[in-house]
């Protein structure tokens, strides 16, 4: 289980000013592609899971992931997730040929078989995907996680911080926001559903 604070900064004023903020800190930057998958009879998302591949600073490497059963309140996030490490000419040839992803010798994939059926009687079929900027920080022994993410209608910014204790750490975060005057909501949408939904959340 994934459980992540995630708090929604209203603009890029507000992303600038949590980056300044947050610069001595600075650990890395990462550049995301990320792509979706399911099958042609939508099984993965009438079960609510998402399968996914992330392309790490242009190409240099990739992760495939199933995230599901998401629970998102109150800015806490709660998620099933596995990851696993996949080449990128594979995955690269995957997003060509959605088809491939079937023949993946892949946990991840033999559990999509078993317990959604995906394979089996359909086909899978690329639902396109963003990029996100994300820039890391090591803060008060948190890790914080800026992103920047770049939809085909428009950004939006966020902050999240994986988290043990996660309503210590929202309050911790959330305190550096309020003391500077940094505007932000809680997350209620995964950037998946935004990106489904077609629209940026209102803020």
């Amino acid at each position: 289980m994934e459980v992540e604070v995630k708090l929604r900064l209203k603009d890029s004023k507000a992303h600038q000013n949590v980056s300044s903020l947050l610069s001595p800190f600075h650990k890395q930057t990462l550049f995301q592609d990320n792509i979706f998958f399911d099958d042609n009879l939508s099984k993965l998302s009438s079960n609510l899971a998402v399968l996914r591949l992330r392309f790490y600073n242009l190409n240099s490497h990739c992760v495939l992931s199933l995230k599901a059963k998401p629970q998102i309140s109150d800015g806490i996030s709660r998620v099933e997730e596995l990851e696993e490490p996949i080449s990128v000419s594979v995955a690269s040839n995957c997003v060509a040929q959605p088809s491939l992803l079937s023949k993946i010798d892949s946990k991840i994939m033999k559990l999509i078989k078993d317990r959604y059926g995906v394979g089996e009687n359909s086909d899978f079929v690329c639902l396109g995907g963003f990029k996100n900027v994300r820039a890391v920080y090591d803060w008060r022994g948190l890790k914080l996680e800026l992103d920047e993410t770049l939809y085909g209608f428009g950004s939006s910014y966020e902050i999240e911080c994986e988290s043990l204790e996660p309503e210590r750490d929202k309050k911790l975060i959330q305190d550096l926001l309020d003391e500077n005057g940094i505007q932000y909501h809680y997350s209620q949408l995964s950037k998946f559903s935004v990106f489904r939904s077609g629209k940026l959340p209102e803020y």
